[in-house]
């Protein structure tokens, strides 16, 4: 077993500098990523019990995002790449301050609160999906996600465990509100020495081109179909757990339990397919996660209850890291052929790429909006999901007319 550790140990050391640094980075910021997936949503239950509101802070965390795209692009001609990377981390801290600040969660606070959020995720992902295209390669992107994967699955077992607990331990809701500020302040901490880490890379800065186009090689289009539904599934990937959790389950220590079922076997089976996975298998691995996610959605909408709270989170587990593993290689593979061919720069494609997600993610959110409001919360929580479950399958399709087009522009 210490052989088998040593030798994947030597094989990560074979990577490059900057590849090392970035998987390091992001090991830091994963301690962060459980709390503001998880615990912020559930903050907001405890203290409304309206999911409505949740849905809405996260709507406006996805208006802060494409936004915040385009003013990095600007910004990426005058501070380097890593300062903005490194701000995008600071920002979560500060709107988590934000919202532990607010005496009473109405809308314009909350409002405020998410598109902060909004700000730091902006930057964190437009600067980090550069980085990671920049400085892997097809060959190893499988390996680079199946890494980070597993280790932000080990992280995403403690953290829920431990913070849910230690809010649980804290007596009345004042004692809740103080363990809260305990967890800001931690983030805080935490992203500080992430930025750190982030210092220590020797990252290129993207070079100085024009950025901001509307039309796109029809390749580039039928991609952003399919980055519409990764983003249908995105915020219901976020919010969801923490909603139908605090729901049925009421806790936040049922909560972080509940997100460490089977979390260790998953985290290792990333890490398998993402080492020794082809770039063909994508297809393949890109089907098993969405047959998964609808298989959570089902257990969710048929059941609906503490059972199938915890059948939804296992499948969970396994469909979403899936899906990414399989998406985003995709996603940098396309850029690296339209780079080639159209010789745009690499961050035109990232910010583009996200008005593609930012229409999906209206898509989901309104249509669990829609919902709640026009039946109930109860038929927005199980059936929500489970419609756009059901949409995300063409994904499927999508995908493999994508890879083969990315194929043909290859041999051209």
């Amino acid at each position: 077993m210490i052989s088998k550790i040593r030798k994947e140990f030597g094989h990560f050391q074979t990577q490059s500098h900057n590849f090392r640094i970035l998987v390091l980075t992001n090991l830091v910021y994963a301690f962060v990523l459980p709390v503001i997936d998880i615990f912020v949503a559930a903050y907001i239950m405890r203290s409304s019990n309206d999911p409505s509101k949740v849905v809405i802070y996260q709507l406006t965390i996805y208006t802060g995002i494409p936004l915040t795209f385009l003013v990095n692009g600007y910004l990426l001609n005058h501070f380097k790449v890593k300062n903005l990377y490194a701000l995008g981390m600071l920002l979560s801290g500060v709107s988590m301050a934000i919202m532990m600040s607010l005496k009473e969660l109405d809308l314009f606070g909350i409002g405020i609160a998410g598109l902060t959020m909004g700000l730091s995720f902006g930057f964190y992902w437009a600067n980090r999906d550069y980085l990671s295209l920049a400085n892997t390669s097809d060959e190893n992107r499988n390996y680079y996600y199946g890494l980070e994967t597993f280790l932000y699955t080990i992280i995403a077992v403690i953290v829920p465990i431990c913070l849910g607990w230690f809010i649980e331990s804290s007596t009345g809701a004042d004692g809740a509100r103080w363990a809260y500020q305990m967890i800001t302040g931690a983030v805080f901490i935490t992203t500080i020495v992430a930025s750190f880490v982030c210092f220590k890379g020797t990252f290129a800065d993207p070079e100085k081109k024009p950025f901001v186009y509307f039309k796109f090689d029809p390749l580039w289009n039928k991609f952003l179909v399919l980055a519409s539904m990764k983003g249908m599934v995105q915020g219901f990937l976020v919010t969801a757990p923490a909603m139908l959790v605090m729901m049925l389950l009421g806790r936040e220590g049922a909560l972080g339990t509940a997100q460490s079922v089977g979390a260790i076997v998953a985290a290792v089976v990333m890490y398998l397919i993402g080492r020794y996975s082809k770039p063909e298998h994508r297809l393949n691995i890109l089907g098993a996660g969405l047959v998964l996610f609808t298989l959570a959605a089902l257990s969710n909408g048929i059941l609906y209850n503490e059972t199938g709270v915890v059948l939804f989170m296992m499948f969970l587990l396994l469909a979403r890291p899936l899906m990414d593993l399989a998406y985003f290689p995709i996603q940098y593979n396309v850029i690296n052929k339209l780079v080639e061919k159209e010789k745009r720069s690499e961050y035109s494609y990232i910010l583009n790429h996200e008005s593609g997600l930012y229409v999906g993610r209206l898509f989901g959110a309104g249509t669990f909006l829609i919902l709640a409001y026009m039946v109930s919360t109860e038929v927005a929580l199980r059936y929500a999901i489970l419609i756009i479950a059901i949409i995300q399958l063409s994904s499927i399709w999508i995908a493999k007319s994508v890879i083969k087009s990315c194929e043909g522009l290859q041999h051209a």
